[in-house]
């Protein structure tokens, strides 16, 4: 068994545990209510309304030969996980955390045209990203000394397609601190995964963000605690979340949710190790993803681990 935890961490509703690896611990008290029955996701997944946007739901997938700037719009097919601050690219959508000098999330669209191509990233460079305010954006000085990677929340390697949409995940709004072990290696090998799904998926959805979760102390009491960086304090995530939702031809739509702690991971640790429950995410994060879905489809099968 590998470890993965050094200490309790909480979601809302699941534990993770010292010495447990981190899927079968979020999967656990899933089991345990499903030992009866199989309930479908619907049947454990809250259904909380939130505003709606109306441009979401008319937005058809991207198609070869459109205008660049579909690629973008496209990815929002599936809604918004949330409204705040919402910043379109070349081809992801985010929305920006002020407080946390961070995006909240990023969401992208993949698919066999998206992830090939001539760009590389040694053009690229990190930088500011001035439509942020100053008092609320991050510098490279922020990271320089601190120990962490400067790690991408929409990965460069998904954006081969077009130099200037690779260029643009090296805003630093799309960047968090990230463990330099977890960034080259469990992490990769998630965003490679990620990447391989083009081969056997019509398109492929990813949505990626930090979390900040709960944990129980020496006293028994909950405390969420974080560590900063630099004169602009950005904060250090705890674990990282991604969604991918995936769409077969026939209209099908599966979806594969993960959580990883923001340090070491042995990378020989099966991926499958990390799914968790959607509920799970959604409610650590403050996001909604499964209402918007639905309302896209009538056929939603989630993996989970095990």
């Amino acid at each position: 068994m590998h470890r993965v935890f050094c200490s309790r961490w909480v979601l809302p509703g699941l534990s993770l545990t010292a010495g447990v690896v981190i899927g079968a611990s979020l999967t656990a008290a899933g089991d345990r209510r499903n030992n009866n029955r199989e309930p479908s996701l619907l049947d454990r997944v809250p259904v909380i309304p939130i505003p709606s946007v109306d441009a979401a739901s008319e937005i058809s997938p991207y198609q070869p030969g459109q205008v660049s700037v579909n690629r973008s719009t496209a990815t929002m097919k599936y809604g918004f996980p949330s409204l705040s601050n919402i910043k379109s690219r070349e081809s992801y959508v985010t929305s920006y955390d002020p407080r946390n000098r961070t995006a909240a999330w990023v969401i992208e669209q993949l698919n066999a045209e998206t992830v090939t191509g001539s760009s590389d990233r040694k053009y690229s460079e990190f930088k500011e990203d001035e439509s942020v305010h100053v008092y609320h954006r991050s510098s490279n000085s922020d990271y320089k000394g601190s120990g962490f990677d400067r790690g991408h929340l929409a990965a460069a390697a998904n954006h081969k397609w077009s130099q200037k949409a690779m260029d643009e995940t090296f805003y630093l709004s799309n960047v968090s601190p990230q463990n330099p072990n977890l960034n080259q290696n469990a992490w990769n090998n998630l965003e490679k995964y990620c990447r391989s799904l083009t081969k056997h998926y019509q398109n492929v959805f990813v949505c990626t963000g930090p979390l900040y979760l709960p944990r129980q102390e020496a006293d028994g009491k909950m405390y969420v605690k974080y560590q900063v960086l630099g004169k602009n304090h950005v904060a250090v995530p705890t674990h990282f979340f991604k969604v991918v939702i995936l769409e077969k031809p026939r209209g099908d739509v599966e979806l594969r949710s993960y959580v990883m702690p923001n340090m070491p991971v042995d990378e020989k640790i099966p991926l499958e190790r990390f799914l968790v429950p959607i509920e799970s995410i959604e409610r650590a994060s403050g996001l909604l993803f499964v209402p918007n879905i639905m309302k896209r489809t009538s056929s939603l099968k989630a993996i989970t681990a095990g």
